[in-house]
């Protein structure tokens, strides 16, 4: 075997560890992205039910605009709906 086959060897090693890795950190993204979503839905829910006991019409609609803000930016994503949903009843 001459010294450029066993580099590209080497290169063709490295990369396909590199890919595996990539492969296994985006499963975990999507999964972190989806649990944040369904947990940033219930949340969205129960707000919106505790505002209705304490008398104050805002409510945040759950559709996939909230869910995805609340997947991707998390509670102050959630924070950030409420406030446009303040804004608005001022």
């Amino acid at each position: 075997m001459n010294y450029s086959m066993a580099m590209i060897l080497l290169m063709t090693a490295c990369g396909a560890v590199l890919t595996a890795a990539a492969f296994k950190q985006k499963a975990e993204w999507l999964m972190n992205g989806c649990l944040r979503g369904v947990l940033g839905a219930v949340t969205i829910y129960f707000v919106n039910i505790f505002l209705e006991k304490q008398g104050i019409s805002i409510g945040v609609g759950i559709n996939p605009v909230t869910v995805l803000t609340s997947a991707i930016l998390g509670f102050p994503g959630l924070a950030a709906l409420y406030g446009i949903g303040f804004y608005k009843f001022l």
